[in-house]
């Protein structure tokens, strides 16, 4: 199955339930007025793209059909893709310009974090780099072990300490180790939950300091791993790392599993963040790097 075939079957949930509505409902209109405008923002904001970018969609679709004099409702859903698709685009690749780069990859437990490591990692060395994973997710039970099978599946070596260990002296000895080998990337797994939240801020900043010390000109990817089917609830993540944190891009999970693809411009649209990285299977290449034109042109692709 090729790239774009995955991606379109990756979103097959979403554009059936919200992509599907929407091209019922114009299919229902003879001319575009304002209660087809209306109609389509509702539809956008049930299918999680947040009110403020479903507006935003709906404004600029409508200085599209003014400015164009058009009068067909049937061309709204090629209109909705180019707005969709330009309003995804910027921010998409990741910055590994540096040996070694860095990435610190984030995000509560349960969203995929460490799989999705497992999955970069191999990605990365099918693309002849040297990568180094980092196990600083040291509080949770078999974390380490988890991150050691991924490892072993993607060729790559691994830095890890005893459970419990301090998180921020992993990385330290990963970096030391990525210079000693002339690794590409450093990959690093982090805690998901400390005892509150407070207590993983911290333990991430410290990170942080260890890495502006030891790496300063280096190229530093954070990444946040968000579970795509828990909708809004990301959205609400997504700022609540973005504050404490800085946050350099997303990777969406489980988008095969959820109607509520539309999550991902409430992200981009609403905090700026782009989105690097989604996975639309559970294989180990179902993490694909996100592109901002192929997820319009799957998400609006209804009779194909």
């Amino acid at each position: 199955m090729g790239l774009f075939s995955k991606i379109k079957e990756g979103l097959k949930k979403t554009r059936n339930a919200v992509v599907g509505q929407i091209d019922s409902m114009l299919k229902s209109f003879t001319k575009i007025d304002e209660e087809l405008f209306e109609e389509l923002e509702e539809l956008l904001v049930m299918g999680d793209v947040g009110v403020p970018t479903a507006e935003k969609i709906c404004d600029e679709l409508r200085a599209r059909v003014k400015k164009d004099g058009i009068k067909d409702p049937s061309v709204i859903t090629d209109l909705l893709r180019e707005i969709v698709a330009d309003m995804l685009r910027g921010g998409e690749k990741l910055d590994l310009s540096t040996s070694p780069s860095i990435i610190l990859v984030i995000g509560v437990n349960g969203v995929g974090k460490t799989t999705t490591i497992g999955k970069l990692a191999n990605s990365l060395s099918k693309q002849g780099k040297k990568v180094l994973l980092a196990a600083a997710d040291t509080f949770r039970a078999a974390a380490i072990d988890q991150l050691d099978i991924w490892a072993q599946r993607s060729n790559c070596e691994i830095i890890k300490q005893k459970e419990g260990s301090d998180p921020a002296a992993v990385i330290f000895d990963a970096i030391s180790a990525a210079k000693a080998r002339n690794a590409d990337v450093i990959i690093c797994d982090t805690a998901g939950r400390l005892h509150n939240k407070k207590h993983l801020m911290d333990e991430l900043a410290k990170i942080n300091r260890v890495i502006d010390r030891e790496l300063p000109d280096a190229s530093k990817e954070k990444l946040l791993v968000l579970d795509a089917t828990t909708g809004q609830n990301a959205v609400n993540q997504a700022e609540q790392f973005r504050q404490a944190t800085g946050i350099t891009g997303i990777v969406l999970t489980k988008l095969d599993g959820t109607a509520k693809g539309g999550v991902v411009l409430a992200i981009k649209d609403g905090l700026q963040i782009p989105v690097k990285y989604i996975g639309v299977g559970e294989q180990i290449d179902d993490l694909q790097p996100f592109d901002a034109d192929d997820f319009a042109k799957a998400l609006f692709t209804v009779n194909e």
